[in-house]
């Protein structure tokens, strides 16, 4: 009797556990961007981070929709081996400006095609994207994920008003206030400001590079001269060393 207790009861913990590591491994498989948080403002590199939770299926096909309230004026993929990416672009009602530019049209949708994400691992898309905006603390990545078995995971749910992580969440990329020069982490806000940065820079070293030169060259110089004078005088004194006759004729005196 206590056997059979004991058995029911190990069976109902073995279900639970497994229901709730089941749980969490959906909860974590989804589709996220890392890393996770930017300076608003920056320019940067992100990358869609794409697992294969499924056993028996492989990824086949991705698609990012870009945050249609904040476009981004430059968003440009990295080349994945094996995948082939398009983007998609809008018409914006109202044109970013960008250095000095008038940007009328932004990327609206990225498609992954042609490759694999076999059962147990994950793929990585990077993405260069900027500048962020200022004007929210968040954007946010929808994606849809498709298997080569015709299943289509949409992991579109935005973050919830309580906190708690919705059943398909969006990806989020939080964005952190910058420090009010326009620079985020280092990267420079404006081309321009990273040239001038870079000018500066390159100047410096130069002339370093040319002190270290000129002080190599008289350095140098001087050490030939005093090589020369060592020569004549050496010279000199080598001719008024006596003969060798001589010297024998002072010996027998």
């Amino acid at each position: 009797m206590h056997r059979t207790r004991a058995a029911a009861r190990a069976a109902t913990l073995s279900l639970a556990l497994g229901g709730a590591l089941a749980l969490a491994g959906t909860a974590h498989a989804h589709v996220s961007v890392d890393p996770g948080e930017a300076t608003q403002g920056s320019y940067g590199v992100v990358n869609f981070k794409v697992p294969n939770e499924r056993a028996d299926a492989s990824t086949i096909r991705l698609e990012v929709h870009l945050d249609p309230d904040h476009p981004l004026a430059s968003v440009m993929p990295q080349p994945v081996p094996g995948w082939d990416v398009e983007v998609q672009t809008v018409t914006l009602d109202e044109p970013l400006e960008s250095h000095g530019n008038q940007i009328t049209e932004a990327a609206s949708v990225i498609t992954w095609s042609g490759g694999e994400i076999a059962p147990g691992t994950f793929q990585q898309f990077p993405v260069s994207i900027g500048q962020l905006p200022t004007d929210t603390d968040h954007l946010v990545f929808k994606a849809i994920q498709t298997y080569d078995s015709d299943e289509i995971v949409r992991w579109i749910e935005e973050p919830t008003a309580d906190g708690s992580e919705p059943e398909h969440p969006a990806a989020v990329l939080a964005l952190t206030p910058g420090d009010g020069d326009g620079h985020g982490h280092g990267a420079p806000a404006s081309g321009d400001d990273a040239d001038g940065d870079a000018g500066h820079g390159t100047e410096s070293v130069v002339a370093d590079a040319a002190d270290a030169t000129d002080t190599t060259a008289r350095i140098l110089g001087a050490g030939g001269i005093i090589a020369g004078l060592a020569g004549i005088t050496f010279g000199v004194l080598a001719g008024r060393r006596p003969t060798g006759p001589a010297t024998g004729d002072r010996s027998q005196d």
